[in-house]
């Protein structure tokens, strides 16, 4: 996802510096895009106006942002853009820490996998009021197709984490409306022509259905544990705020028996065939 869109930012003109943790990305990067190498994360901030990141979990954004070379000590970009998928508390804690600062931070995550983000036709979901639209609307406008501005900090974190559980859910309930349908006798390809084609239809059956339909033959892109992790984080903040998720209880429970057969590292889409090997 990050390489497609610093590429996008590239593309439309901004002067791009890319630093990744393993150098052989961020190499590849320079080599067919262009634009500098950055050896830490410190030295990317020293180079930057503006620094954007898309992490996978809290776990390597803590380490981004509160680690030795870390971001939020660095000298350099005054402004720092997270767009992957966070938890609202940690969001909270980095925008706390960069504020002691003297810098901002602001939560972006977006809407939208590979294809989106190779597209330019992401959703963004920022936690920052529109003052901030001039500076970074040039920004965004490279990365995706609509910028939503939600007010205030850690507010892009909390969408995005509902914007999942509807995703999530849909794919278990395909997942189970496929199995549905091949033991009712309809060939599966039929049943998807059908689904896509029905009130039902979203982007993402459109996106997924060559995985659907032969998930072998398939290059992942959206893991059960990214998944699994997205569910987590939005059941924790429901428990936080006090809303009660029957549904998405169900298919984090799914997503955990998933992950002791085997399916983390497949694409989220083979839910389906692990539906299939539930079915008796």
């Amino acid at each position: 996802m990050g390489r497609r869109m610093a590429a996008n930012c590239a593309r439309a003109g901004h002067e791009v510096t890319v630093w990744n943790r393993s150098t052989g990305p961020a190499q590849d990067f320079a080599q067919s895009v262009g634009g500098g190498i950055a050896n830490t994360a410190a030295e990317l901030s020293r180079v930057s106006d503006v620094t954007v990141s898309m992490l996978a979990d809290d776990a390597a954004a803590r380490a981004v942002y509160f680690g030795d070379a870390g971001l939020i000590s660095a000298p350099g970009a005054q402004l720092l853009i997270e767009m992957g998928t966070m938890s609202p508390a940690l969001v909270s804690e980095i925008a706390e820490a960069a504020e002691t600062a003297g810098k901002r931070f602001v939560d972006a995550p977006v809407s939208g996998a590979t294809n989106a983000a190779e597209d330019a036709t992401l959703l963004i979901m920022v936690g920052a009021d529109a003052s901030l639209a001039p500076t970074l609307s040039p920004l965004f406008d490279a990365m995706g197709r609509k910028t939503i501005w939600l007010g205030q900090v850690g507010a892009g974190a909390a969408m995005k984490l509902a914007v999942n559980l509807l995703i999530h859910g849909m794919n278990q309930t395909v997942s189970e409306a496929l199995c549905l349908a091949e033991r009712s006798g309809i060939a599966t390809d039929l049943a998807f022509d059908v689904i896509e084609n029905s009130a039902a239809a979203a982007p993402m059956l459109k996106f997924r259905r060559p995985i659907y339909l032969n998930e072998a033959s398939q290059a992942v892109t959206f893991t059960v544990a990214l998944a699994r992790k997205d569910v987590g984080l939005a059941l924790a903040l429901a428990h936080d705020v006090g809303v009660p998720m029957p549904q998405a209880e169900t298919t984090f429970q799914v997503l955990k028996n998933a992950e002791s057969q085997g399916f983390d590292a497949r694409d989220m889409a083979s839910i389906f065939n692990y539906m299939r090997g539930q079915s008796g």
